[in-house]
């Protein structure tokens, strides 16, 4: 599936990514100056998580909401856990005291915002778990229904468990990532 909304998606990526630039903000480095760092490290932060925030609200404002009918469902708390140990806590220790080791930070990163980005992982943002949302991959029910389509979508909702067959409002974030409607 081709999906849309790149920019979005890339948006999305790096606000998933956001932790690691207030770490980066907190431990400060010795090549660039403090209020420099920390200010990049600040709009970071700051302008793909508004970019989030935009995205839900404009959702939200224009009714982009379909609705959606669940197959199986997968909980992807792991991938939280993953996401931790394989992204922040090495980048987290990263010693920036020459610009070589900079510049392989920063590759590295890119590395990972390109994978995030390409695999579709831009739902996986600390922020709606710290907020009590759960993330579910939902396939499609047997029998390729029209509501659902054929693919495969990522549900960021506050419930515990989905089950097989329920119909669900969402919002779309991207083509492939809801937000379910708050009831």
């Amino acid at each position: 599936m081709n999906e849309g909304l790149k920019f979005a998606r890339f948006i999305l990526v790096l606000s998933s990514i956001s932790p690691l630039f207030i770490l980066w903000a907190i431990q400060g480095n010795s090549l660039i100056p403090d209020n420099l760092f920390t200010g990049l490290c600040t709009m970071m932060v700051i302008i793909p998580n508004a970019f989030l925030w935009l995205r839900i609200q404009t959702a939200k404002k224009l009714g982009e909401k379909r609705e959606l009918v669940t197959g199986r469902a997968e909980d992807h708390r792991d991938h939280l856990l993953v996401y931790l140990f394989a992204m922040l806590l090495p980048f987290y220790t990263a010693n920036f005291s020459s610009w070589r080791d900079f510049a392989a930070a920063m590759t590295a990163l890119g590395f990972i915002v390109f994978l995030f980005w390409h695999l579709n992982l831009h739902y996986m943002n600390i922020l709606f778990a710290s907020l009590g949302y759960r993330v579910f991959t939902v396939y499609p029910p047997a029998g390729r229904n029209n509501l659902s389509g054929s693919q495969s979508w990522v549900l960021i909702t506050r419930r515990v468990h989905v089950s097989e067959g329920e119909r669900i409002i969402a919002y779309r974030i991207s083509d492939t990532v809801y937000l379910e409607e708050q009831r």
